[in-house]
């Protein structure tokens, strides 16, 4: 086990050494403003954080970013004030979070992917930023919040935008994806959009072209200055592209895939492909029969975070692998995450492609009914749909629970609706489906903005940041465990490039992931980008839920959700007890077991 990494950011005023004297117990370093005061508390690695000092401005990047302290500080002499820090950072490759002092104001924020998020709370009378909610909530004493909890019963993480600035505590807050937070001297903090969503109008050969070179930067931002890297390889097109990418850095690849119990599942024939074109990779693939399984080791489990996170059921597995890929040296494990929300065309793209190349619907729709079987009427009426995000918002909210006598509109469920209209778990209690829904209608009421005009291009920036949020529990369960996590696809760069394409070019009746498929062009061989199929991983799930039932059982027999009111166990049992459960109450027992666990373990020291 390693320390957890973590930072806060103090304002430049009278405040700012008192709120740091209460984040001090846990703190292994402490970097200071021009004035003496502290800037930056926390515990993080050697070489996680990268400072520069021109005057009496200050900007550090922390996280993953290949720049030096002299580069950085030749890009400080740029900066004129807080308020112009990204044209000092403009162009840096990786995943990172940017802080800069200057003028005696702050200005931190974290990535457009929401990989690397910025929180904020009011400790000694100022605005404290930091890297997790956590440390925040436990330097306030900070109280559950139980309606967001309920929330997280719904969804976890919970989708745009209703986990843009709630928390799981009291007190503490988020920043917005796309925004950085600006804190005076004085301790008044206020939020500011540092970053917009790109305009998708290249066409696919221009598109693939910038993919390309940003995709191929950010494998080279994990190579650089490491020994040795790690990946997932699956044989999918995703995690095979970065392999291809990795193998022509200076680290020495080990790749990494687990055994389908499913002989049909054709994952493993790809992989081997793959593995045969890469020679100087050492190849890791776990016996089968002494792999952990899904739901393994559920009832020890003890880890908090920001939020649930639906990872908990593959503790077991992430720890095998972080001890298989740190045993080799590995010094940053490779995951294909944010691949299919950027290149794979989501269902909503239809409703623009309607609208702008309605010639093309009836293939489209073929090969998406192919692909993910769904009604066909349901399916024309919500191509036909006119309404607003805001509306869908406020549907969704009445429709939290299953009501035979008052089903959802069909157009509001369907695949190309503005997103994935989920119920509330059938376990749910009456006062947790009222707690979900008062969050949801208050958020609703704001009358929130879609991401994009376009529900192709909403879908793909909601996805991406559900994908951000979710892998950044990932990355710190990992890192804990010795083997911090990176996912090129989820860098700002990549997001850039892969979003300005135009949306209907991100689907093609004929093709999988045309556009990333053109990118790796003579990346990745021709052949092992024509595949055209998924790994399917059902029959995994059913075997490791038939061996773990009873100790699923076992978990929530004292569950602190039933504690709290949100879980009726009897119902859950039962529900456990049946032969085959169905894809929503799959996906239901998921974010319980993440919302389970969390609770269990939501308050730590900082740094604990």
């Amino acid at each position: 086990m390693t320390e957890e990494v973590w930072f806060a950011v103090l304002p430049d005023g009278a405040g700012g050494p008192a709120a740091a004297d209460v984040l001090r117990s846990g703190a292994t370093e402490v970097v200071s403003h021009h004035s003496g005061r502290p800037w930056l508390v926390g515990s993080w690695p050697a070489g996680h954080v990268v400072t520069a000092a021109v005057g009496t401005a200050r900007l550090a990047v922390i996280g993953r970013c290949p720049v030096t302290a002299g580069a950085l500080t030749d890009r400080l002499r740029r900066v004129r004030d807080v308020t112009g820090a990204e044209d000092a950072l403009a162009g840096l490759t990786g995943s990172f979070h940017a802080a800069v002092s200057a003028g005696g104001r702050v200005r931190v924020r974290g990535s457009a992917s929401a990989v690397r998020r910025v929180f904020h709370a009011r400790i000694g009378g100022v605005t404290v930023a930091a890297s997790r909610a956590d440390i925040l909530a436990s330097a306030l004493g900070a109280p559950v919040d139980v309606r967001q909890l309920a929330l997280r019963l719904l969804a976890t993480p919970p989708p745009y935008p209703l986990a843009d600035s709630r928390c799981l505590w009291r007190g503490v807050h988020a920043v917005p994806d796309g925004h950085g937070l600006l804190v005076e001297a004085d301790g008044r903090a206020t939020a500011r959009r540092w970053w917009t969503p790109p305009s998708p109008e290249l066409p696919p050969a221009q598109g693939a072209d910038a993919v390309r070179q940003a995709l191929a930067a950010a494998v080279g931002s994990c190579t650089a200055d490491r020994k040795t890297v790690s990946s997932d390889l699956s044989g999918g097109m995703d995690s095979t592209s970065l392999c291809f990418l990795a193998a022509r850095g200076p680290a020495r690849l080990v790749t990494f895939r687990w055994e389908s119990v499913d002989p049909a599942n054709d994952d493993a024939a790809w992989a081997a492909r793959a593995t045969a074109r890469l020679p100087g990779a050492e190849h890791v693939v776990p016996d089968r029969a002494g792999a952990p399984l899904w739901f393994s080791g559920m009832t020890s489990l003890d880890q908090a975070g920001d939020e649930p996170g639906v990872w908990v059921r593959d503790s077991a597995k992430l720890a095998t692998l972080a001890g298989l890929m740190a045993a080799r040296g590995s010094a940053l494990h490779l995951s294909g995450g944010g691949g299919d929300e950027l290149f794979a065309a989501l269902p909503p793209y239809l409703h623009d492609v309607l609208r702008s190349h309605p010639w093309t619907v009836p293939g489209r729709v073929r090969r998406q009914r192919a692909g993910r079987p769904q009604p066909l009427w349901p399916l024309l009426r919500g191509l036909a749909d006119r309404g607003t995000f805001s509306r869908w918002l406020t549907a969704w909210a009445d429709h939290l629970a299953p009501d035979p006598a008052n089903p959802p509109p069909a157009h509001l469920t369907s695949g190309t609706a503005w997103g994935t209209f989920t119920p509330m778990p059938p376990w749910a209690t009456p006062a947790a489906v009222r707690a979900a829904r008062s969050v949801l209608r208050e958020v609703a009421a704001e009358a929130p903005e879609a991401l994009a005009a376009q529900r192709g291009q909403h879908a793909a920036l909601a996805g991406v940041r559900m994908c951000g949020h979710a892998f950044r529990q990932v990355d710190r369960a990992a890192s804990a465990l010795g083997l911090p996590y990176a996912a090129p696809f989820l860098d700002d760069g990549v997001i850039e490039a892969a979003l300005s394409v135009r949306v209907a070019d991100r689907g093609a009746p004929d093709r999988y992931k045309p556009v990333l498929a053109t990118a790796m062009r003579g990346v990745v061989p021709d052949d092992l980008l024509a595949r055209t199929t998924k790994g399917e991983y059902t029959a995994d799930f059913y075997f490791a839920l038939r061996r773990n039932r009873a100790a699923l059982a076992e978990l929530f027999n004292e569950s602190r959700l039933a504690r709290a009111g949100l879980l009726d166990t009897a119902a859950l049992a039962a529900n456990l007890a049946r032969p085959h459960l169905p894809p929503d109450v799959i996906r239901a027992l998921d974010t319980t077991l993440a919302c389970e666990v969390w609770l269990r373990s939501a308050i730590r020291p900082p740094g604990g």
